[in-house]
């Protein structure tokens, strides 16, 4: 079987609305998203692991929102009040007074604060007292790990951007071999692109094996 040959396109990354693949796994995060102008207080913390689409939700809800991105070590006040705002892997630590002030700008008219975080609000560090009760009170919403049909759709968006055309058996067979994380998928996608040889079963299991010998050898 003879290697399709590819243009020399470069995988394109990007968070368009079109590019995320749906699935009952995060699905509930998309819904909160879209209604974001009726989040409690202006405020919502997507949570969940890495890999699972958390960062592309948040620029899908900028675009929705005309949000504006902060530096979490040097957020911009002045900025959330007059636009919405997103502040990403809050629970990496920020100063307290900040985030209190974000979370007040938040509820007002024209506002808006999406957080995005591995952690839930309650582990987050935080010393400042009146800030406790506003952690407590933010609507959090978990991305799951993804479910067959994100993780397929992202393995199909992965092959597409890479002018790949799997065999349709390849999918089914990765679903049920391959770790359960966006990441992966990227990975192993990258490493049959970078081989060779033709992209069947035969090398995804041959790709996988090898995956599973490395993590072996580091548990060693």
């Amino acid at each position: 079987m003879a290697r399709q040959q590819r243009l020399g396109f470069r995988p394109r990354q990007g968070y368009a609305g079109e590019d995320f693949v749906m699935g009952t796994s995060n699905r509930d995060a998309l819904d909160a998203i879209h209604a974001w102008r009726h989040w409690h207080g202006g405020c919502l913390v997507l949570l969940g692991s890495e890999g699972v689409g958390k960062t592309h939700l948040a620029h899908m809800w900028m675009v929705l929102a005309n949000a504006a991105a902060l530096d979490r070590q040097t957020p911009d006040i002045a900025l959330a009040q007059t636009r919405p705002v997103l502040l990403e892997d809050i629970d990496q630590g920020i100063d307290d007074e900040a985030l209190f002030h974000l979370i007040n700008l938040a509820g007002r008219d024209g506002g808006g604060l999406l957080m995005t975080s591995r952690e839930p609000p309650g582990t987050w560090a935080c010393r400042l007292p009146d800030l406790h009760s506003r952690l407590a009170a933010l609507t959090v919403v978990t991305v799951e790990a993804p479910d067959d049909e994100v993780l397929e759709g992202a393995l199909r968006k992965l092959f597409r951007e890479r002018s790949i055309r799997a065999p349709r058996d390849l999918y089914p067979y990765l679903l049920s071999r391959m770790e359960r994380s966006i990441p992966a998928a990227q990975a192993l996608v990258q490493r049959m692109d970078e081989d060779s040889r033709p992209i069947t079963r035969t090398l995804a299991r041959e790709l996988l094996d090898e995956g599973m010998e490395n993590i072996d050898l580091f548990k060693g």
